[in-house]
């Protein structure tokens, strides 16, 4: 599978309805701009390079059978986990080892007065997209900020995304408009690239 894989789920996202996930012990801790993301979580990145890629997970709507793209993407390498997600146009979370797989999270938002109809019945899977769990068993071999800088009037200018670079493809997690979204492959010219050192 190549590009991006979403869910249109904007219409949820704040800070007030991220917290309803339901995945416990998650809080998103939400930052802006590359040079920030850069300092709080640039050394750390760079220190996965040389580990194996050993599960991925995502959240997974089982009404729509989709993925749910406002949840956390999980990248779990040799038992460091990475948690990796994007809000609104430029906001980007990144936290470590707070997220176990194995628990089923839901969420609804509690001022919706029809439960059936603003419900999610969430689970994670590790083997919702193709060229994600083809990754698996690789050693990372670098991992890049990527910073959106388009040529044209741009909302999205200034978005920061996480691109980890194996040898045989790359995925790319970056801001699909107020959720995540999955890139694979070479990322667009539109980009600069910052790889991360130790």
């Amino acid at each position: 599978m190549n590009g991006c894989a979403c869910l249109s789920a904007a219409a949820h996202r704040d800070n007030r309805a991220v917290s309803y996930y339901g995945i416990r012990g998650y809080q998103p801790h939400w930052l802006a701009g590359r040079a920030t993301i850069e300092s709080s979580h640039g050394r750390r990145l760079a220190g996965l390079v040389g580990r194996r890629l050993s599960s991925s997970w995502l959240v997974w709507d089982q009404d729509d059978d989709e993925w749910f793209a406002g949840g956390p993407v999980v990248l779990d390498f040799d038992g460091e986990r990475v948690e990796v997600a994007h809000q609104k146009f430029d906001e980007l979370s990144i936290t470590w080892n707070r997220i176990d797989p194995f628990q089923r999270p839901s969420w609804s938002d509690p001022e919706d007065s029809d439960a059936e109809i603003h419900t999610f019945h969430l689970a994670w899977r590790s083997d919702a997209i193709l060229a994600l769990t083809e990754l698996e068993g690789q050693p990372l071999l670098a991992v890049d900020l990527l910073e959106w800088t388009s040529h044209r009037a741009d909302v999205a200018a200034g978005m920061v995304a996480v691109s980890f670079a194996f040898a045989e493809n790359r995925v790319t997690i970056s801001n699909g408009l107020d959720e995540n979204s999955l890139e694979f492959g070479i990322p667009p010219a539109d980009y600069l690239r910052y790889p991360l050192h130790r």
